[in-house]
């Protein structure tokens, strides 16, 4: 029976539709039973006489992917390919799918709820009333800010709008802006540096950088708004750790937001300011959005396999 290993270590908890396709159509379904994300010799070890991949976060490098050797099919539930060597992939023809629409309204909503959070001190507040201490926090309103978003795909595009209901003006950045699209929906195509000294909420949606260089740097740091609510839901190391800590610690009046680290499980330093909001990377992780990701994978899969 044709084997197809399922690593994500929360696949199917939120229903079992995916999990049934595969087996309907006939495959042996090889699960992740770690309950985390595999280790390289963990991926090996159950992935040796696969056919295909349900695949998660976890690392494809030519290391790998030389083990799997009869493998002919990735498909990753969500959009990030930063952990699979391409170049291997198509050198050995080993097909690629990835599911776009998936996490598109559950990370545009991380996004603004992530914002509110810090807007109204809600977490703070939270966290002062658990250690004994009644303070009211007076905090903004989200309605007149002024919000940039950087990288105008479909979820930055999808989180524009849906900060543009709550009657913010938008402005945005992106290395090949789609003109027409904010034409039509009133979202100012500026330049990077205007959007960081102009926006009073600043939420990333990069793809990631090419050179592996942070985006957002000591000098990028310094030239935002007094006040200013950075949101990073894109990769680890858009913006640097320590240069953000550092920032934050000197300039307790700005608060930034992070859902992607560039080690996880995060544990660093950011997790002794008051003014940063972290989350343990959960961007997609709406039940709907997260089973409608997962369905998508499979029938990928399921697809190459038919032709």
């Amino acid at each position: 029976m044709n084997k197809i290993l399922v690593s994500p270590s929360s696949f199917g908890e939120c229903g079992s539709e995916p999990l049934d396709l595969l087996k309907k159509a006939g495959y042996e379904v090889v699960l992740n039973p770690f309950g985390r994300k595999l280790a390289e010799f963990e991926t090996i070890s159950l992935g040796l006489d696969v056919i295909g991949v349900v695949a998660g976060v976890e690392t494809y490098n030519k290391h790998i992917l030389e083990q799997l050797t009869q493998l002919k099919c990735i498909s990753r539930v969500g959009v990030g390919i930063d952990s699979i060597d391409l170049d291997y992939t198509r050198k050995k023809n080993i097909e690629l799918c990835i599911t776009p629409n998936g996490p598109t309204q559950a990370v545009a909503e991380l996004s603004l709820s992530l914002a509110l959070n810090l807007l109204r001190r809600v977490g703070v507040s939270d966290r002062r009333i658990r250690q004994g201490v009644w303070k009211k926090e007076t905090g903004n309103l989200i309605l007149g800010k002024k919000v940039g978003i950087i990288g105008l795909g479909r979820i930055g595009k999808t989180t524009a709008l849906i900060y543009k209901a709550l009657g913010c003006s938008i402005i945005a950045y992106d290395k090949y802006a789609d003109t027409k699209w904010m034409e039509e929906n009133e979202v100012s195509n500026e330049s990077f540096e205007n959007v960081i000294k102009n926006a009073d909420i600043i939420s990333i949606h990069v793809p990631g950088l090419d050179n592996g260089k942070p985006l957002f740097n000591e000098t990028e740091l310094n030239n935002l708004k007094p006040g200013i609510i950075l949101i990073n839901l894109s990769r680890g190391g858009v913006v640097n750790e320590k240069a953000l800590f550092t920032h934050l610690k000197n300039n307790p009046e700005n608060f930034a937001a992070l859902d992607v680290f560039i080690t996880e499980p995060y544990k660093g330093e950011l997790t002794e300011l008051e003014n940063v909001l972290l989350t343990p990377h959960l961007g997609s992780y709406a039940k709907e959005a997260k089973l409608g990701m997962e369905i998508d994978a499979v029938n990928n899969l399921l697809d190459f396999f038919k032709k």
